[in-house]
């Protein structure tokens, strides 16, 4: 049997326009990564030294033989700016530093005291001569990494103290002391840090938030907007409805339908939260965030299914699928300036305000995240009239051009 040259022409153009999509795609989402460990240098982190001592020293001086741009960029400001440990846990949790350090007031002269007593030496802690901050529920792949890179900031200091200051240190306990066992101990080991997550996200899927669960709200609604379109051209709706009234059931299904959805989706993010400590109100909040997102995504994609023949269909729904999950699956920071185009994807958005919601308060964008999704909401209702009324038009010429065949 010999098949038409038409069907050849037609899988040929399948092949290359299917070949170029996910290309096209793919490339757009790999370039968000590309080089991204040799970014690091655009993450800020916070140095305040209230040591005014060694131990302050010996961070800087650790900090410079780290540097490079695959490390965070230490940014030290004066104690007068930062007066209190408070106030520089409060930056790294409305996200002005991706985290933060700090030395202790007097570590330094603490240190030497521990070395010179016995009792001094017992009652001395190396971990508080340093603590540092970071977030842990923002975009937690790379907050690891600021933690790791924070870690060994920490280590290293500890190793140009011991360089630098750890003959003086010596020096200043007496040769009677070096017996004792606390003592011993405090000179081995002088310097230390404590770490602390200022919105812990311990859970195994915290990696999905930004990923995969930002994929399903818009698969979701593609398929039961497939669902609704084939059963509405099954059972004639345009014929048996108005335009005002098929209008109106689309709607109401619209709402119901992501309402309900995005209880489905916020309780499965609640059920493997696992031990992180949410409460009822942060629940409804997410669920209100989630809805309007997967509603939003509705009107859009409905309205494309109104002119987009359904061979085309997969080509938008795949390439806004990327574009979504691309602008939230990593920090702007780590990918070309380019990538900031994220800013109007929903997906990026739901991420901000259900950060805020998470981390009660701790990430301060809901001024921008909420009205860019109220009015990209506002957009794609507008866009859904404009679907239905093209359908309604569809549906009236088909009906004239059947009227004619029939007087024929």
């Amino acid at each position: 049997m010999t098949l038409p040259g038409r069907f050849w022409v037609g899988i040929a153009g399948a092949f290359i326009a299917l070949q170029l999509l996910f290309l096209a795609n793919m490339c757009y989402i790999y370039g968000t990564a590309f080089h991204d460990s040799q970014r690091y240098s655009a993450m800020h982190v916070l140095y305040v030294d209230y040591d005014q001592g060694a131990i302050g020293e010996s961070v800087l001086a650790a900090y410079s033989t780290m540097q490079s741009p695959a490390v965070v960029t230490l940014e030290q400001h004066p104690v007068s700016e930062y007066p209190t440990e408070r106030e520089i846990e409060q930056a790294v949790c409305k996200s002005k530093y991706w985290g933060a350090i700090y030395a202790r007031a007097n570590a330094s002269t603490q240190l030497t005291a521990a070395v010179q007593s016995p009792e001094m030496a017992q009652a001395y802690d190396r971990s508080q001569a340093m603590q540092y901050y970071w977030k842990g529920a923002e975009y937690s792949a790379y907050a690891t990494g600021v933690y790791s890179q924070l870690t060994e900031l920490v280590q290293i200091t500890a190793a140009v103290y011991a360089q630098t200051q750890g003959a003086s240190l010596l020096a200043a306990a007496s040769s009677s002391n070096l017996t004792d066992p606390a003592i011993a101990a405090t000179l081995l080991l002088p310097v230390g840090g404590t770490a602390v997550d200022v919105a812990p996200t311990d859970q195994g899927v915290r990696f999905y938030y930004n990923t995969v669960s930002m994929v399903m709200p818009i698969i979701q609604q593609f398929f039961f907007i497939m669902a609704l379109n084939s059963l509405s051209a099954q059972f004639a709706l345009g014929d048996r409805l108005s335009t005002r009234q098929h209008l109106l059931l689309r709607i109401a299904l619209s709402l119901v339908y992501t309402f309900v959805g995005a209880l489905v989706m916020t309780g499965y993010i609640w059920a493997f939260r696992e031990s992180w400590a949410l409460t009822g109100g942060q629940f409804a909040l997410s669920w209100m965030a989630i809805w309007l997102v997967m509603h939003l995504h509705f009107l859009f994609i409905d309205f494309v299914t109104a002119f987009l023949p359904a061979g085309f269909l997969p080509f938008f729904v795949l390439t806004w699928i990327i574009l979504n999950v691309s602008s939230s699956i990593i920090p702007f920071e780590l990918s070309p300036g380019f990538y900031r185009i994220g800013y109007a994807f929903p997906a990026y958005e739901l991420y901000e305000v259900l950060l805020q919601i998470w981390t009660d308060g701790c990430n301060p964008y809901l001024y921008r995240a909420l009205p860019i999704l109220w009015s990209e909401w506002l957009v794609a209702l507008g866009l859904f009239f404009v679907g239905m009324r093209h359908r309604g038009k569809t549906v009236t010429r088909a009906s004239v051009l059947d009227d004619k065949s029939s007087l024929r």
